[in-house]
């Protein structure tokens, strides 16, 4: 039972740094604050994804390129191209590394206003820190794990933050339904998000790609939303509402 709070715990805070601040704030500019409150952020997405950590700065390129090129060959994250899942995570951690490692050159609007923190991301980058993760991660698992079928879990946690953005990439440009009929495959995953903390209003986020509510009907939850306006209130950030990025 532990291991299990554990796991689903790591899973939503994860996914919530991953779409507060790669998603919603390195990508789309949705909040400004300061650059202490942004190395904060950084160091907390490298503490929830972990040996899964990815540059909040790399990201955001990536997923520009995906709104510049939706269902197209230069999109580094639909599955439009690849046969499954797996694939298309493949796919995109290729196209991260070349974005990373600046062997990808890319328009410099793609690069406007991104968080960065290089001497951050080469040391969350290095083997050595992947692999401390790793032994942390097992370290936990042996020490809470109370059947053999937990371990099952063990390499969802070791790729948890690649794991998060490919499911809902993959889910959200297959199945669901549509507020909006674009000139995309964007659907939105659920009705009521329980399980991706707004991220699954893929199809109203294509239609708003700047909004910082996903939410459109009143029966949609963005919690992500919910709890940035938490933090402007403690005067953390700053939404910017008329984000169109």
């Amino acid at each position: 039972m532990a291991l299990l709070i554990f796991f689903i715990c790591h899973w939503y805070i994860s996914l919530f740094f991953q779409s507060f601040f790669h998603h919603r704030y390195a990508a789309h500019n949705m909040y400004s604050m300061s650059k202490t409150w942004e190395k904060i952020f950084h160091v907390c997405c490298y503490f929830t994804q972990g040996s899964s950590y990815i540059s909040a700065s790399s990201y955001g390129i990536m997923h520009r390129l995906h709104h510049a090129h939706t269902d197209k060959e230069d999109d580094p994250h639909s599955p439009k191209f690849t046969p499954n899942p797996f694939m298309l995570m493949w796919k995109t951690r290729n196209y991260y590394h070349r974005i990373y490692k600046s062997y990808a050159t890319n328009d410099s609007k793609y690069k406007k206003d991104l968080p960065e923190w290089e001497a951050f991301d080469r040391l969350a980058h290095t083997w050595v820190s992947r692999l401390a993760w790793g032994l942390i991660y097992l370290v936990i698992y042996l020490n809470l794990a109370t059947a053999w079928w937990m371990y099952l879990f063990l390499p969802i946690t070791f790729a948890m933050g690649a794991l998060q953005g490919t499911v809902v990439n993959w889910w959200a440009h297959k199945f669901g339904y549509e507020n909006y009929h674009l000139n995309n495959t964007s659907k939105n995953i659920i009705p009521v998000d329980l399980f991706f903390v707004g991220e699954s209003y893929h199809n109203n986020h294509h239609k708003f790609p700047g909004r910082p509510n996903n939410a459109i009907k009143w029966f949609e939850i963005d919690i992500t939303y919910q709890i940035a306006r938490v933090l402007q209130g403690l005067r953390i950030l700053r939404i910017n509402h008329a984000a169109t990025a």
